[in-house]
């Protein structure tokens, strides 16, 4: 019983990072789903949350979500380098945030350290039938 609930649940988590994001060097992100619930007062709308963990000189490949989220970003260990569309690249520190709106594309998401591992939590608003969190960007 175990085994199937420990499959189960990481076969739930496997939607939210398309191989497309991995790369060869071994620097891709862990993505891990740490909560999901229907929001009770907006019908049709989840709350989704994922960590995000970096290792060391660990990056995300450009990507986009659906355009339904609305996502709430906070820095929990470490620094995180991130440019939101054509905005600037910003450094992040353990307890700032920032928010990413429906349609955005996140073309830089990366540990800003060579050396110690970071960590960010992403709370997404999104349409509750949404499965893929994370796809890649258009070129």
């Amino acid at each position: 019983m175990f085994t199937r609930i420990c499959c189960a649940l990481a076969l739930a988590a496997l939607p939210l990072w398309p191989a497309a994001a991995h790369d060869a060097s071994g620097k891709d992100a862990t993505v891990t789903l740490v909560a999901e619930h229907a929001l009770p007062n907006v019908p049709g709308k989840s709350l989704k949350a994922v960590l995000v963990e970096y290792g060391p000189g660990g990056f995300s490949a450009a990507h986009t979500h659906p355009e339904s989220a609305f996502i709430y970003a906070t820095v929990l260990e470490g620094a995180v380098r991130s440019k939101v569309n054509d905005g600037p690249e910003k450094v992040y520190r353990a307890g700032e945030s920032f928010v990413e709106m429906p349609g955005d594309r996140h073309g830089v998401s990366a540990n800003a350290s060579d050396t110690e591992p970071s960590r960010l939590l992403a709370v997404f608003v999104v349409d509750t039938e949404e499965t893929v969190l994370v796809r890649p960007a258009p070129e």
